[in-house]
Parts: structure tokens; sequence; C-alpha cells
């Protein structure tokens, strides 16, 4: 990895980044709202496709390709339109590229919706926890992968997955938070507690993905479909288009990481969860929720279930890119570095 090159490459983006949502802006001010506003701003959506490419590390390629390829150009295509969280009359161009860039919850919340309860606070001393497990539990898969059983090491890589991504996105809201007095969201609430597929997909992984789907994908299908199917079972389509989009951004996402065409697995995975997903609903009205498991077995069997999935399914894929070895190798020339500063400090700390 050559790290001056890609910081090259990540000023190079940033610039783009910039100047692309200053267009955005001004173009919202003078242009109307609907598709003459989203043809102006398409090449900007376009562009945001491409820019995961520019990138080598996959700390920037997974930064960039979420918030930027999947969730700034959603957040763009509502806008067009006159909804989302960038349609504010008010919105100023910092606030602006502030919510377009990074997990902000301003959603304007359709009839029929409830603003879903923000996570609880996660403490420091909690975030030191995990990072030490997750340090823990990197050194256990980098030296004994091989002489691990196959289930026992996918169990590791989840938790390994899970606190990187968590610990992340809480570090990019304290700097992004510092800079721009604006409080991010936690984009998990305990998800290993969910109590059933929708408790888990809906409210507790990835909070801000659901967020931006329900608006750009989930509501404008469920209004279609009660024409077709009626309000009762609206909900059923919805809920596979909303599962169908995420795949395709999914295998968008390890592409960038691969630059292979994909095997469709990432795909055919949440393809199964969203039929899952509406089976369980269906059973769910069939009874009048008047039926349920016990917290804890039903806890049980929804985290089986994601991790056995995911096995199958989804671990292929995160194989296939090596997200893990690539980002230990990274770890590693950044702590190198860090090393050759503290030995050999600059001459402006001198």
């Amino acid at each position: 990895m050559e790290l001056k090159e890609e910081m090259h490459n990540l000023i190079k983006v940033g610039l783009y980044v910039f100047i692309s949502l200053g267009y955005c802006y001004f173009v919202g001010k003078i242009v109307p709202k609907g598709v003459l506003r989203f043809l102006t701003i398409l090449p900007v959506v376009v562009l945001y496709l491409f820019i995961p490419l520019s990138l080598t590390t996959v700390h920037m390629i997974g930064a960039f390709s979420f918030y930027m390829s999947w969730l700034a150009n959603f957040k763009l295509m509502l806008f067009a339109f006159e909804k989302g969280p960038l349609s504010s009359p008010s919105v100023t161009l910092l606030r602006f590229f502030a919510v377009a860039c990074f997990p902000i919850d301003t959603t304007q919340y359709t009839k029929g919706f409830s603003k879903p309860d923000k996570p609880k606070k996660t403490s420091l001393l909690t975030y030191g926890a995990k990072g030490v497990v997750l340090a823990f539990c990197l050194r256990i898969y980098h030296n004994h992968n091989e002489d691990l059983h196959p289930m026992m090491a996918w169990c590791i890589f989840g938790i390994i997955l899970y606190f990187s991504l968590e610990l992340i996105v809480a570090l990019s809201s304290t700097i992004v938070g510092l800079f721009l007095n604006v409080e991010l969201d936690q984009q998990f609430d305990e998800p290993y507690l969910a109590t059933s597929l929708q408790d888990f997909w809906g409210r507790r992984w990835n909070v801000m993905v659901n967020r931006i789907l329900h608006p750009s994908v989930y509501e404008p299908t469920r209004i279609l479909s009660v024409k077709v199917v009626g309000r009762l079972w609206a909900p059923v389509p919805a809920i596979l288009a909303t599962f169908l989009v995420s795949g395709l951004m999914h295998e968008l996402i390890f592409f960038y990481f691969t630059r292979a065409w994909p095997t469709w697995e990432v795909m055919y995975f949440f393809g199964l969860h969203g039929v899952c997903l509406v089976l369980e609903v269906v059973i769910k009205k069939a009874t009048r929720y008047k039926w349920s498991l016990p917290n804890n077995l039903s806890r049980l069997l929804v985290v089986v279930f994601v991790l056995a999935t995911s096995y199958w399914l989804f671990l292929p894929e995160l194989l296939r890119c090596k997200l893990v070895e690539r980002a230990i190798e990274e770890y590693a020339v950044v702590s190198d570095l860090a090393m050759d500063v503290v030995r050999s400090p600059p001459i402006f700390f001198n």
C-alpha cells in the first residue's frame, strides 16, 4: 500500500466531493424540483459511483462507497424531488455538505411512519472494551485462522466486522462532530438483541441505511402496491424491493473492493432475508400478533439464522476480497509510520 499515493487520491476525491456538493446546493436554489432537477444533478450521482475506483485502501474504499456512492447518492435523488434530509429550505451550505456526506438524522418521516427511537448512547468505556475485544479477535484470526474450525473462524470474523464498523463510525462521528458541530447517528443498536428479523433489519442494524431506504425505496413501492394488492399487503412488495436494492448496493460495494464481476451470493443473501422477513410479517398478520416466542429464544434464533445464512452466502465474498487481511496490512503501515514519527519527529516539533 502506497500511503502517500492514497493520501493524494484522498485529497483529490475530497475536492471533487466539495465542488460537486456545492454545485448541487445551488442547483436546488435555482432549478425547480422534479425531473429537471434530477437530470441536472445526475452527473454528480454518476461521479459518486466512480469515486471509490480512485482509491485502493479498504478503509477509504469502504467509507466512500458507503457514504458517497450509496447514502449521498440516495439523498441527492430524494433532494431532486424535494424530499429527504437535504430538502430543508433553511439548510446552509456547510450543513448541506455535512448531511450529504455523513449519517446525520434530519429525515422528514412520511405519514404512517413514526421516527424510530434513537439508540442509547454508548459510553466511552464500552467503546474501549469493544476495542480490546476487536484487537484480541484480530490477533487470533490473523495468527490462528488456519487452525480454527470454519464456523468458529466465521464467528470471530463476524465479531471483527461488527466491532470494526461500529468503532470506525464512532470515530468518524467524533471527528465530524468536533469540526462541523453536528451529531451523527449511531449506526447500530445492539443487533444481537434483536427479537425478530423485522427488529434486526428495521431498528438495530445500520440505522441510517434503513432511514434512507424507507423514503427512497420502501415508501414509493408501498404506495404503488396499494393500487395492485391493497393496503393490507402493500408492505410485502415494498419489503422485497428494499432488500433487492440493498443487495444491489452491497454487490456494488464488493465490486469496489475486488474490481471483479460479482458472484451474486450477497444478492441471494439479501433476497433470502427479504423473503424470510415477508414470511415473518405474514405470520404476524395472520395471528394478529397474539402469538410470539419468548424473547431469549427469539433472540437466539435470530442470531443463529443471521450467522448461518451469512456464513453460507456472505462469507465467500468477504474472503474473496480479503477484507481483514488488507485491513491488518493497512494498520501495520499506519503503525509503522506512527513509530517513525515518534522516533524521528518532524523538525517543527523540535
